[in-house]
């Protein structure tokens, strides 16, 4: 999955890190993105610089601010009005990451809207000559092979890119992973996951993601729904979402790192898009047999507390943090949320 590329500039140490903001961007502004430059917000080690959506971007070296973004987006429908340093643009993310080669990494906080679209952003990218750190949350299987399949591509253009990163798949990925070390052999991998969000239209794209893993829906048919169409399905389930063996990534990702064949994994859940309470406790059971022949089932629940954007956010900047150093060492590729451990970012 990785090949040893030229030297590039040191690895990044503690003292580097206090003294020399990662400056980092952010592609896409929906409920995900902005809750992204909201953890930035907060943070040391990181810097935001760049912003980009649909209709432009903004960009600023010294950093952007978090409320000039949501004002420019709120008001005019995107950041590219902000000031100072906002730029209207049909190609906002290739524009950007040509006009801001300084950027270190970027988290891709995009809708996979068609099933081709976050691949197609990679290229895209790995063509446009900048070089650095990509990080996405993608979900689906068929989505993330994509990303592999580009593995070449992208070490070629320098690029070190961590898939996988949000929190199913990702963290709750890379804690299967830790789990799965009590044991000579992994019999079962469940995911089980609880969202709530107060209103549905704050996560239109993240909601539609979901919508097409309901029997007789697909990436397609959720992409065509308008907003009146996904109320209206919403209205009928009384705005709850009751998802099964779901097309995730986990799958191909525990596969890959060599914990158990993907048909051992599976993903479910319930959204509740008109309450931010949980309708259940997120958790992750690994069940085993150890070298001394006995079955068990390590348990792993995420706090009711922490939100879907917590949880999706956090460990995304983190696998950026820790896809920064690989950079500097000279690692370029991808890797999966399933290989690497996560930074965390202060």
């Amino acid at each position: 999955m990785t090949s040893v590329q030229s030297p590039q500039p040191r690895a990044m140490t503690s003292r580097d890190a206090k003294t020399t903001p990662i400056q980092v961007g952010v592609l896409g502004f929906g409920g995900l993105g902005q809750a992204a430059a909201q953890v930035l917000a907060a943070k040391q080690e990181m810097r935001l610089v760049a912003v980009a959506d649909r209709q432009g971007y903004l960009m600023n070296p010294a950093g952007v601010s978090l409320q000039d973004c949501i004002q420019a987006y709120r008001q005019h429908g995107s950041v590219g009005y902000g000031e100072p340093g906002g730029t209207l643009s049909q190609q906002s993310i290739l524009d950007l990451v040509q006009a801001a080669p300084e950027v270190d990494g970027y988290f891709l906080a995009l809708p996979n809207l068609p099933n081709t679209f976050m691949a197609a952003i990679a290229r895209e990218v790995a063509a446009s000559g900048w070089r650095g750190v990509l990080v996405d949350a993608l979900k689906r299987t068929s989505a993330m092979a994509q990303i592999l399949a580009l593995q070449e591509t992208l070490q070629a253009a320098s690029i070190t890119y961590l898939t996988g990163c949000g929190a199913t798949p990702g963290l709750l990925t890379a804690a299967a992973v830790i789990a799965a070390q009590s044991y000579a052999e992994i019999h079962r991998v469940a995911i089980t996951f609880g969202v709530g969000i107060a209103n549905w239209e704050a996560y239109r794209a993240t909601i539609r993601e979901d919508i097409a893993h309901l029997p007789g829906y697909d990436v397609e048919t959720a992409r065509a729904m308008s907003d009146a169409d996904v109320a209206a399905l919403l209205d009928k389930t009384n705005g709850l979402l009751h998802l099964e063996n779901m097309e995730h990534a986990d799958d191909l990702m525990l596969e890959l790192a060599g914990i158990c064949p993907r048909d051992r994994v599976t993903v479910g859940g319930i959204v509740d898009t008109r309450n931010p309470k949980k309708p259940l406790s997120t958790n992750i059971q690994v069940t085993g047999r150890t070298f001394e022949g006995k079955m068990s089932t390590h348990t792993f629940t995420l706090g009711d507390e922490t939100s879907m954007a917590a949880n999706v956010c956090g460990p995304a900047f983190g696998y950026l943090k820790a896809g920064i150093q690989l950079y500097r060492r000279g690692l370029h590729g991808v890797f999966t949320a399933a290989e690497v451990m996560p930074q965390f970012v202060r």
